[in-house]
């Protein structure tokens, strides 16, 4: 067996994909531009390390399961007057997390809450950052499946790994008892360990429809809102899409009136 041979076998055993892929190319331009050793092994290890944190992003977003083409740069900011520039940059860097901290989301059906909180935790797997998305329909019916096989307390424990877990549309599904309570348990168990993002329709006073129970509407929303950020929402980019298709198509018409 040649030395490269011996040299590439140890490599693979160290996963060192990318020192087998350019050891190579990278002696041969070291030699030309007579670049110490350490140089060399330098440039080696940098290539390395990038082609590591490209692969860990990957991995964080396909385990995040976001929705598809939802980025931060595709957010019309404009349209939402109340969210400044800075305080969405702030969120996106993700320090919050550190602290345990949440992210609300509130407004009206079609303002962009699913699209700002996906966008929002892309950046945060592209900081390297373990989040997971799911609608609260999945979820409510993820975690009865999991109380129904005694597996409740595996399944919390799993969703313990992430340092967010992204709720979209709670205010949407008409919740019966014991779905209530599965996602209670949830909530209560991630209070000031981890972080919870939601998106609703329905502003705090009407989370009586949610949770059914007064009491247990209180609990959630007081360990929710302690720790938290609350954005609001107010214009709809679905309600101006569609005025503008009218209005488009009122003048496309207008010449054939006349």
């Amino acid at each position: 067996m040649k030395d490269t041979d011996n040299l590439e076998a140890l490599l693979r055993s160290l996963n060192l994909k990318s020192f087998v892929r350019n050891y190579k190319e990278f002696a041969e331009k070291s030699h030309k531009q007579k670049l110490t050793h350490i140089a060399y092994l330098h440039e080696l290890v940098r290539v390395e390390s990038a082609e590591r944190q490209t692969r860990k992003v990957e991995r964080l977003i396909n385990e995040a399961k976001l929705p598809k083409g939802k980025t931060l740069d595709g957010f019309d900011l404009s349209k939402q007057p109340t969210l400044s520039p800075g305080r969405l940059k702030e969120l996106s860097q993700g320090d919050f997390l550190d602290l345990c901290e949440n992210l609300l989301i509130f407004g009206i059906p079609g303002s962009g809450k699913t699209h700002l909180s996906a966008s929002l935790a892309r950046e945060w797997c592209l900081r390297g950052r373990k989040v997971f998305y799911t609608t609260a329909a999945m979820l409510v019916q993820d975690l009865l499946v999991a109380k129904r096989d005694l597996k409740l307390k595996e399944m919390i424990k799993k969703l313990d790994g992430y340092e967010a877990i992204i709720i979209d549309d709670i205010s949407y599904v008409p919740y019966n008892r014991d779905e209530t309570d599965v996602l209670f348990v949830l909530l209560a168990a991630r209070y000031e360990t981890r972080s919870v993002v939601i998106t609703s329709n329905l502003v705090f006073s009407d989370w009586g429809n949610i949770f059914k129970d007064p009491m247990t509407t209180r609990a959630a929303i007081d360990r929710l809102v302690h720790h938290a950020t609350i954005l609001e929402l107010n214009q709809s980019f679905r309600q101006d899409a569609a005025k503008k298709r009218k209005k488009e198509q009122e003048e496309k018409k207008e010449p054939e009136d006349n």
